[in-house]
């Protein structure tokens, strides 16, 4: 074939005959080569087209792979089954129909079109939307279908109370998509497994029919895909499967790693070939990812090598804070423009929330960014909900801002109640706000939404009373309280993410000075400044997003591409690993992967960056350096330090009176190198301070923390972990009262200070699981 070079590992996989074939390929290995020339190979050995079914994990990819076959083998692939799982299911449940529930012309619902469907199923059981989040039970039916669970096998398995009710409604469900003649998007995987499994002939058909089945991405694949997998390969067996266990990282949306690892289990005498030579980054970047993935116990031993130099060593960058963290990125972003494209550098980081302070420091600089997978962060649904309320207590006659605020959290006014409280508005000349503080039971909106009208105008009331007096910081945190936003955030299914990017906000009104506001009118409250300040960047153009651009993307996202220079940045323990991953069983592990994941996306250059203070579930907190920096091999890290100082809020502290997190001194007790000689900006390599904790992580404090250690050095930050996590007051047994749910009893605590969380059998609603910082729980 033409145009094709392969190293030997690679060849061998390509060559390889008869029977099952695991390749494990390691990051950069070039695995979309081997199986786009194994998959040419066999077309242009005589294979037809028609006989090979080739599975990848997004529609571009199988279209890519398509293009560069015909190109290997100088002809059409027509006939060629290429695509995603769920475009093949697709295919199989249309050309099998007369043997479904459905006919050939059946729809695919996507999300809004599920969770519509089966708010219209929660109302016809009589269930309570508003009491129980559709969006919740959704995701259980979906979790239940990707395991091969229909709705009699959840119900005998039903653990709580929302369990119970998704037991309920799941039948009825069904039952509802089959009457409209759709499936959901987990149903298409769910209903060809069961097509393969139980429809007579059907499984022998497509299994004589796919000679050779191509596997991409296989460490990725959930329970139904294996089983389909496995269904479409049980005659031939001549199964590859590529993919990498260290790179598994989707766990939490139903992967399960168990799929390659035990490949050989499920495919007795299969062929394993592993592809170590790694073509993207240099020597010290690869032996910083095979140092740390080699703690990890679930995996198939091997170690990515290159023919490239070693290269830099990798940075580890301590920061003062996140201001500091992204101003520091910033700043060497702008010298390589001399020599690099904005495209060569990104930010990656492990949550969402993350981008605020990339975006403003970007923005400060003028260097344009893109956001990868992701929204900018004052375009985000809870951020957006939470400046509306600000911007309604600001300027009353805010129609957008109202219609926004007023229908979350829900208050009892749907959409018929808003449209005639806007017929009152316009008859009254009044704004909405204006209309909703008059409105009475007779002007024709039913009686439960005037009563929420009624609630929300006096809460308008009562926080606007309170704004000359309040900073944006405090007017900020009165207005979630009086509404309760926190409360109805924790409530929802991903209520952690979102309340991680309203703490965000959170920490902007905490810096934001009225100067950062040109021209400031005297009279102005914090808050309107503040949001002037708000609006600007919401408005800002931020430059062509098709041109030059630094990427920012979360780790997640990162997967499968690669940047010559990569900043790493959140290296600290509860961030990254996220506490709340450690939940879940492997939690650690699947962590690592990611940092892993992380770690093998840089080229030539890797900075891990870290900060000594972050704002985090609404609070300004201590942080430790991440567990995984201390896994990192010396040789190739050289520690660094950031100027102290590019925050603002630093700057702040050190003037008399500045305004402080409770419990924090203005430098949090210490002095970096350099400061005494009046260093005051860029970064200093650091040989002083100690970024690498003790070997006695039992103490759970860092080394040089006291208890009985030695003092730290100068410049050397004294890590106490009782000071960067809440200590909780909940212990299982105790008893508690829930201003909602009413008395219960602690069933367990777990997770750190702000998002920390416990689950709590109550005497009225049985099991719940809460956000220990925002329930309100008391004592019984």
């Amino acid at each position: 074939m033409k145009g094709l070079s392969l190293n030997p590992e690679q060849q061998d996989a390509v060559e390889h005959g008869e029977g099952p074939l695991l390749v494990l390929a390691g990051a950069g290995s070039g695995k979309t080569r081997v199986l786009t020339a194994r998959a040419a190979r066999l077309i242009d050995e005589g294979l037809e087209a028609t006989r090979l079914l080739a599975v990848t994990f997004t529609n571009k990819a199988a279209g890519e792979m398509r293009e560069r076959i015909e190109e290997l083998i100088g002809r059409s692939t027509r006939g060629l089954w290429i695509g995603t799982f769920h475009s093949i299911a697709a295919r199989m449940l249309r050309m099998d129909a007369p043997l479904t529930s459905r006919t050939r012309s059946f729809t695919i619902y996507d999300e809004d079109d599920a969770i519509r469907t089966l708010k219209d199923v929660m109302v016809s059981a009589g269930f309570d939307p508003k009491r129980w989040s559709p969006r919740a039970v959704r995701n259980r039916i979906s979790t239940a279908k990707n395991a091969l669970m229909g709705p009699a096998e959840y119900e005998s398995e039903a653990f709580d109370l929302l369990a119970e009710l998704v037991a309920k409604v799941y039948p009825a469900y069904q039952r509802e998509l089959e009457r409209r003649n759709a499936y959901d998007f987990d149903d298409l995987l769910f209903e060809s497994v069961r097509l393969l499994e139980t429809a007579d002939g059907v499984q022998d058909r497509y299994a004589a029919r796919f000679a050779h089945v191509l596997v991409d991405e296989y460490q990725d694949t959930n329970h139904a895909q294996y089983r389909m997998v496995k269904a479409l390969a049980s005659r031939h067996r001549n199964l590859c499967v590529v993919g990498d266990d260290d790179q598994a990282v989707y766990g939490w949306r139903g992967a399960d790693i168990r799929n390659i690892l035990d490949f050989e289990a499920d495919f007795p005498g299969a062929h394993v070939v592993r592809l170590e030579r790694n073509y993207r980054s240099t020597g010290s970047i690869l032996e910083v990812a095979n140092s740390v993935i080699a703690l990890n116990l679930a995996r198939k031993p091997k170690r990515l090598r290159t023919q490239r130099e070693a290269g830099d060593p990798i940075e580890v960058v301590r920061c003062d804070d996140e201001r500091a963290e992204a101003a520091w990125v910033s700043s060497q972003i702008e010298p390589g423009r001399s020599t690099r494209g904005l495209n060569e550098f990104a930010v990656l980081y492990r949550t969402n929330a993350q981008s605020r302070a990339f975006e403003e420091a970007f923005r400060r600089s003028g260097t344009p960014y893109r956001i990868v997978g992701g929204v900018p962060f004052y375009e985000r649904r809870e951020v957006k909900d939470v400046v509306a309320y600000l911007r309604l207590l600001v300027n009353p006659a805010d129609d957008v801002a109202f219609q926004r605020a007023v229908g979350w959290p829900r208050r009892g006014v749907g959409a018929k109640s808003l449209e005639r409280l806007e017929e009152f508005a316009h008859d009254g000349d009044m704004s909405l706000a204006e209309a909703a503080a008059r409105v009475q039971r007779g002007d024709g909106i039913p009686a439960a939404a005037v009563r929420g009208l009624e609630a929300f105008a006096d809460g308008l009331r009562e926080v606007r009373s309170a704004l000359p007096a309040c900073s944006a910081r405090e007017a900020l945190e009165t207005c979630v309280a009086t509404f309760g936003l926190a409360t109805a955030l924790a409530e929802e299914e991903d209520g952690a993410d979102r309340l991680e990017n309203v703490s965000e906000l959170f920490a902007v009104a905490e810096v934001f000075e009225r100067d950062d506001v040109e021209d400031p009118v005297d009279e102005a409250t914090d808050l309107e400044l503040f949001l002037q300040s708000v609006s600007l960047r919401s408005d800002l153009d931020e430059a062509d997003f098709d041109g030059e651009a630094v990427t920012m993307i979360t780790l997640h996202n990162a997967k499968g591409l690669e940047f010559p220079v990569v900043f790493l940045a959140g290296l600290e323990e509860g961030l990254f690993p996220l506490s709340r991953a450690m939940e879940a069983p492997g939690g650690l592990e699947e962590e690592r992967r990611l940092f892993y994941v992380g770690v093998t996306r840089a080229m030539d250059r890797l900075s891990l960056t870290y900060a000594d203070r972050r704002w985090r579930a609404g609070m300004a907190s201590r942080s430790a350096p991440s567990s995984f920096i201390d896994e990192l091999p010396e040789e190739h890290v050289l520690p660094r330090l950031a100027a102290p100082g590019w925050s603002r809020r630093s700057a702040r502290d050190a003037r008399a009176g500045g305004r402080r997190p409770a419990g924090e001194g203005a430098r949090g007790g210490w002095s970096a190198p350099g400061e005494a000689a009046g260093w005051t900006g860029g970064v200093e390599p650091d040989r002083s301070f100690a970024w690498r904790r003790s070997a006695d992580r039992g103490s759970g404090r860092a080394a040089g923390s006291g208890g009985g250690g030695p003092a730290p050095r100068p410049g050397e930050l004294e890590y106490d972990y009782d000071d960067s996590q809440l200590p909780l007051a909940l212990t299982p047994g105790a008893r508690v009262v829930h201003p909602r749910f009413g008395a219960g009893e602690v069933l367990q605590v777990y997770g750190f200070g702000r998002e920390a969380k416990a689950d709590i059998e109550f005497e009225e609603v049985g099991r719940k699981k809460v956000v220990v910082a925002y329930a309100g729980l008391r004592p019984a």
